[in-house]
């Protein structure tokens, strides 16, 4: 197919380079006026199945079980997690 493309476009290599950028341009203008825009509603991309209040570390350093109740010593915002244990 790309060779089709290649003979078929006039001029020389410096011309039908040009010809080649300007029709990948026109493609990605046109997929992303037009194809895009008419797929979006059709793809699951906003279909979350993961609730974010939901989901728990369940395991320690190394991947070892957590004991229940227990919680994450380095955790972002807190105290341990900062250079010498100060508040952040």
């Amino acid at each position: 197919m790309y060779g089709w493309i290649w003979r078929t476009l006039p001029g020389n290599v410096w011309v039908k380079l040009l010809l080649s950028l300007v029709l990948v341009l026109a493609i990605v203008y046109a997929l992303f006026t037009w194809v895009f825009p008419w797929a979006e509603p059709l793809l699951p991309f906003s279909d979350v199945t993961v609730d974010q209040d939901s989901v728990t570390n369940t395991t320690g350093p190394g991947g070892a079980p957590r004991p229940a109740g227990a919680t994450s010593a380095g955790s972002a915002g807190s105290p341990s997690s900062l250079p010498g244990g100060l508040p952040g």
